[in-house]
């Protein structure tokens, strides 16, 4: 029976570190079932769903030692399936912004969809330079999940307003299901 975890890890960037990460899973029997990976600034973040057959999990911290010496940052988190919190009945939406950088932004957003009862399921944001006069721009992609309950009732008029306030453009899509 495989145990799961939550890895992330976090460091220099270099070449190479993801074949290292990937081998020593595989070299356990391992398995990455879902990943995001980032090099941010000058470091390198890796988030990662990994399954690892049950007689080899006492291992992984041993293995996962050898990158800590060289200075990574490393978390190992048990999890379970079927994973807590699942939400099978909950509708997906998609969630796009984009407008001059401003802070609070990511802030703002949450904490609608979080007062409402919107569970964030992934997030992504960057900040791009404008490609006449270089000005930061803003861009985020969430998927979102809300409950069946709220299909019918206008949470979208709150992001809107966001949109409104802070001059930036806001769109809602139905997502396809995972």
């Amino acid at each position: 029976m495989p145990k799961d975890f939550v890895l992330t890890l976090t460091g220099p960037d270099r070449i190479g570190l993801v074949e290292e990460l990937t081998r020593l899973l595989f070299e356990l029997g391992g398995n990455v079932e879902a990943s995001r990976m980032a090099r941010l600034g000058g470091e390198f973040a890796v988030l990662m769903l990994v399954s690892v057959p049950e007689e080899q999990s006492a291992g992984l911290d041993h293995r996962l030692d050898e990158l800590f010496l060289e200075g990574y940052r490393i978390t190992l988190s048990a999890t379970q399936r079927p994973f807590p919190g699942e939400r099978p009945d909950w509708l997906p939406f998609r969630i796009e912004v984009e407008g001059a950088d401003d802070e609070g932004i990511i802030h703002r957003v949450a904490r609608h969809l979080s007062q409402q009862g919107i569970s964030i399921e992934e997030m992504e944001t960057e900040t791009t330079s404008a490609p006449f006069g270089g000005a930061p721009l803003f861009n985020m992609v969430a998927r979102v999940v809300v409950p069946p309950e709220l299909a019918d009732r206008p949470w979208q008029e709150g992001l809107a307003a966001i949109g409104r306030e802070m001059n930036l453009e806001i769109r809602v899509f139905p997502a396809p299901e995972d």
